[in-house]
This record gives C-alpha cells, structure tokens and sequence, in this order.
C-alpha cells in the first residue's frame, strides 16, 4: 500500500511539473516530462516485482525470481492478467514445496485468468501435464501435451513435449498405482499347487 501512495504522490507531482513547464513556456521540457509521467503511468499497470520475478525465472535464477515473487503482497488487487501471471510463478517455481494438488490448482487457475502470451499457456499446460502423469491421469495428460504442441508454434518446447510424450508410454494407468499401493509395491506371484 505504502507503494501505491508513493507512485500517486510521483505521478501527481510529475504531471504538475509537466503543466508547469508547458505554462511558462518550457516546451523541450514539456515534451521530456510527458515521457517521465508515461513511465510513472505505465508503472500502475505493470507491477515491477512481478515483471523482475518472471524475467528471472526466464533466465533460469530461480532464488532471485522466488524472492521478487514474495514481495508481491496482495496480487488479488492485481489486475487480472497480472494476477494470472503470479499464479502461474507460484505454480511453477514451488511445486517441490506446495504439492502437486496446489500446484494443479494455481496452474487451473491461472490458466483460467488467462495468460498473455502462448508460449506462456504451452508451458503452463506442459508442467499441468507433467503434473497429472505423474498423479496416473494419463489420458487428461495426453490431452494437455496436444493442446502445448499446437499452442507452441516456435518449437521452443518440441523437445520437452517429445521426451514428455515418451516418458507418457511408461507411465502407469491409476488403476495399476493403486494396485501397486494395495500391495505395497510387491509383485504377486502365483501360488504354488
């Protein structure tokens, strides 16, 4: 909150040096101060935590994009795009921490929000489809990977989708993982006659 008071006394006082400046005849001044009161103005819309934590985690410093993901207080009061974008970091980078059901849960979510960019809806879908072959929901993670191969139209996930879609022949049906947990993971062998 103490943030948002800070930018609204900058851009207050930023758009009264700008009418300052065109008043008394400053007009080169004028012109610099609209692209100054532009920045501040674009800062309402765009959270500077969000955009340093997803441009981290971007370039693989996951620690640093955790940390500008944690200051990020209220992301509720967020827009709706940007508030997408928070789930889908908080997905992503703790799902060692939150579990696979919370995980799921924001990554839904966020893909619900909806996310700017495609490339960004093929990742979201492609760590969904990790997420639900590992929970034995093969054919639900089937479908995801198909909907992350037409959504990434670069190819910057063709290897990723493929050694998903190899690794979706060994995975285990649901049925068979809890057979496996019925019997603790012994195999049952035939009784002797």
């Amino acid at each position: 909150m103490l943030g948002f008071i800070i930018r609204c006394v900058i851009a207050a006082s930023v758009l009264g040096l700008n009418f300052y400046a065109f008043y008394s005849g400053h007009w080169g001044w004028g012109i610099v101060v609209i692209f100054l009161s532009a920045l501040v103005i674009l800062s309402f819309f765009r959270n500077e935590n969000m955009l340093l934590a997803l441009n981290q985690m971007r370039l693989g410093n996951q620690e640093k994009a955790n940390f500008y993901l944690k200051r990020i207080s209220r992301p509720d009061l967020m827009p709706k795009k940007q508030h997408a974008y928070v789930l889908y970091l908080k997905a992503m980078l703790g799902t060692q921490e939150l579990g696979f059901a919370k995980s799921e849960q924001l990554l839904r979510k966020a893909i619900a929000m909806g996310l700017r960019t495609a490339q960004d809806n093929a990742v979201a879908r492609l760590h969904l489809a990790g997420i639900c072959a590992q929970t034995g929901r093969k054919t639900e993670a089937q479908s995801l990977l198909s909907e992350a191969k037409k959504m990434d139209k670069n190819g910057i996930l063709k290897d990723q989708i493929s050694m998903m879609q190899k690794q979706m022949t060994m995975v285990v049906s649901k049925n068979q993982m809890r057979m496996a947990q019925m019997h603790k993971g012994r195999v049952k062998t035939p009784k002797m006659r």
